[in-house]
């Protein structure tokens, strides 16, 4: 074993703990695969990922690699268990905070509230002192009132401190003088400044951004500081990385000063994931689907591309404008529809499946464990798209009774038999996950018939033919340990980190320079930062992208920079992949003056990526990998006899047709009649949907 490198990836999740373990021998170059879940332990989660080790048979002090993905982040932010918060901003911008933006999303609601701001108006103080847009001082900081405020906040049990001043984006000077005052009036205190999380331009969403890392910050650190203990008290002693929201991972030491940026953590590896996945394979055009215990999650992947935003909320609904969180994070839509999601029926007689989710405990009725709620997988079950024999892997006897009872509930709200209901919550289910991928693909101007869909999660294989079907995708893949996939994904991902620099220019011959310059500023500074973590700076890749408009709009369109410094010959392409980029995602382009608002650095580095394997075609038939047959409803197409495969036993080169199911111990691959079903070299199923 010791000669041998073990690479292994957690990723905490809403229901399970997932656990992907590569074993592999430097001689023959081959890996031993382990997979493992184990339920998620709030709020101790550190617990499930020991927990997931222990059931994997994992020895800690075997790891060499080990990448992990958490909602802790998340989760703190959403069931309001942070610190409380000061804030420490411009004099005269206390409340910006609370004015926040005027386009909420129930506008004709006169009785409409805006979100509670997490700091209240007593807790946020000012600052004499002022910046330009340009980062020049106009106005020295004072920061004389500051020891008064800091005893103030200590009288309040402030157990955090968030400082953001104005267009300190553009000169973050007097945040930093700010900070270092803090810190020596008050040591050990947690604080975080605006600028250290971003260098972009919206006063609003900085501040709520700092004020959010420093809600979440001390919780966060805790965390990662217990996981890192209980591992090194089992003997690792390799490297620690943590998933990020850009699809990257990053080290302990520096998530740990901005935790904030692991906030969408699970869904960003796994989108990753699918992106590295769709290189292998040839499919660099892929949909990316996620469906959980608790939610469905979906991204669009373009020529190998994963998009990164920044403009992303948490808790934004038809009712409510929610809160905005301004780091990099995978561009995604989610929904509450999983595995766990439960059916009910409204006042007026109709079928809703979501948001809300039974989650663990008590988990869908037919885990016994006292649910009472028909779920997406009760139904599935009822239908026989889940083996009742087979459950879970095996692992939990199905409890048919429970989750007969729970559908007839509805069935008798609706006025239809139990198998009737059980069809209309598969069908309302996966209605709810088409339109989830209609926003990330047709209403950004894609057509999802160029696309192929990637499914993974416990949930994804069962539901994504019939979901390709509905959009007219011609293919399916599911990739090998899709139940997992998430935590194969941090597997792919580089040491990787985000720069944004708000800088306003017109596009044109005369601004090539300073383009230029700006890029090569902001590498210095990405290498510097790499070179004090001990990663060699030749060893750092950049992907140049930019933010352009045009004059006077409001927001921008984000364009991909071909490699090559910035020069006056390039500026007339660069502004054709503009108007280009622009006209796919609105259907039509301007007559107008183009603007630079600022640009979009990626720099990453290899640390440990896994090299995956292609195996030849075994030549053994699919017929050595068949269980046997058994009726399964396909809710449209009708009851059909299936034949039924074991995902363990699939092979390289192995074809068949559907109806078939694939029954594999964390998921079931649901394969509807007349697709064609092939296995790759690297064991991904592939579905040919038939037209």
């Amino acid at each position: 074993m010791s000669q041998k490198t073990v690479r292994v990836a957690t990723d905490v999740g809403g229901t399970f703990t997932d656990l992907v373990c590569f074993e592999t021998d430097p001689k023959t170059g081959r890996s031993r695969v382990v997979t493992a879940k184990a339920d998620t332990t709030p709020p101790d989660f550190e617990k499930g990922v020991l927990n997931v080790l222990a059931k994997g048979g994992v020895d800690p002090q075997t790891i060499d690699f080990l990448a992990h993905g958490t909602t802790v982040v998340i989760n703190a932010l959403t069931e309001r268990k942070g610190v409380k918060v000061g804030l420490v901003t411009t004099e005269g911008f206390r409340d910006s905070l609370e004015i926040a933006r005027g386009n909420r999303p129930d506008f004709f609601n006169l009785h409409y509230r805006k979100p509670e701001p997490f700091v209240p108006r007593y807790l946020r103080r000012e600052l004499p002192g002022r910046m330009t847009y340009r980062g020049e001082e106009i106005l020295p900081l004072d920061l004389s009132p500051l020891a008064s405020i800091v005893a103030d906040f200590k009288a309040d049990n402030v157990q955090a401190i968030a400082i953001c001043f104005l267009h300190s984006y553009a000169n973050p000077a007097h945040e930093r003088a700010a900070m270092a005052e803090v810190e020596r009036l008050w040591p050990g205190v947690s604080v975080v400044s605006s600028h250290q999380i971003t260098r972009e331009w919206r006063e609003y969403e900085r501040a709520n951004t700092a004020v959010l890392s420093a809600y979440v910050q001390p919780v966060a650190q805790r965390y990662l500081r217990r996981l890192s203990d209980g591992l090194h008290d089992g003997g690792f002693d390799g490297s620690l990385y943590v998933m990020q929201s850009n699809c990257g991972v990053d080290s302990l030491e520096a998530v740990s000063r901005i935790p904030i940026t692991m906030v969408e953590s699970g869904p960003a590896s796994g989108f990753w994931g699918a992106a590295e996945l769709g290189k292998l394979i040839g499919e660099p055009n892929v949909i990316a689907l996620d469906i959980g215990g608790t939610t469905a999650k979906c991204s669009l992947i373009e020529n190998g591309q994963v998009k990164i935003m920044t403009d992303y909320w948490i808790e934004r609904d038809r009712t409510s404008a929610g809160y905005p969180i301004m780091v990099p994070v995978v561009d995604l839509v989610e929904i509450g529809n999983g595995g766990g999601s439960i059916a009910w029926v409204d006042d007026f007689g109709k079928l809703h499946v979501g948001p809300r989710s039974a989650g663990a405990m008590p988990g869908p009725a037919a885990y016994g464990r006292g649910g009472t709620n028909a779920t997406t997988t009760d139904a599935n079950l009822w239908l026989g798209r889940i083996n009742k024999d087979y459950f879970c892997g095996g692992e939990i006897e199905a409890d048919m009774g429970a989750a007969g009872k729970a559908i007839a509930a509805v069935g008798g709200k609706l006025g239809v038999d139990p198998s009737e209901a059980a069809r209309g919550i598969v069908r309302i289910a996966n209605n709810n996950m088409v339109n989830a991928l209609k926003l990330v693909s047709l209403n950004r101007g894609h057509d999802p018939r160029d696309f192929t869909l990637v499914a993974f999660g416990g949930g994804g294989a069962m539901h994504a033919v019939a979901l390709a079907q509905e959009l007219g995708v011609g293919k399916v893949v599911i990739p090998a340990g899709a139940s997992v996939f998430s935590a194969w994904g941090m597997m792919m991902s580089d040491l990787r980190r985000d720069y944004f620099v708000t800088n306003l220019l017109d596009l044109g011959a005369g601004s090539a320079g300073a383009i230029e310059r700006l890029f090569a500023e902001t590498e210095d500074r990405a290498r510097d930062q790499f070179k004090a973590e001990g990663v060699d700076p030749s060893k750092v890749k950049f992907h140049r992208f930019a933010k352009f408009r045009y004059q006077n709009q409001e927001h921008t369109t984000e364009v991909l920079l071909d490699e090559g410094k910035v020069t006056v010959g390039r500026i007339a392409a660069i502004e054709a992949s503009f108007h280009e980029t622009y006209e796919r995602e609105y259907t039509y382009r301007l007559d107008a003056p183009v603007e630079l608002v600022g640009i979009h650095l990626v720099a990453s580095a290899e640390v440990g990526k896994l090299a995956m394997q292609h195996e030849a075609d075994t030549g053994v038939p699919a017929s050595a990998a068949l269980k046997g047959k058994r009726m399964v409803d396909y809710a449209l197409e009708g009851v059909h006899e299936a034949s039924i495969y074991d995902g363990a036993l699939l092979e390289p080169g192995m074809t068949f047709e559907g109806p078939a199911i694939v029954e594999d111990p964390g998921t079931t691959v649901v394969i509807h009649p007349a697709n064609k079903v092939s296995v790759d070299g690297y064991r991904n199923i592939h579905i040919s949907i038939a037209k």
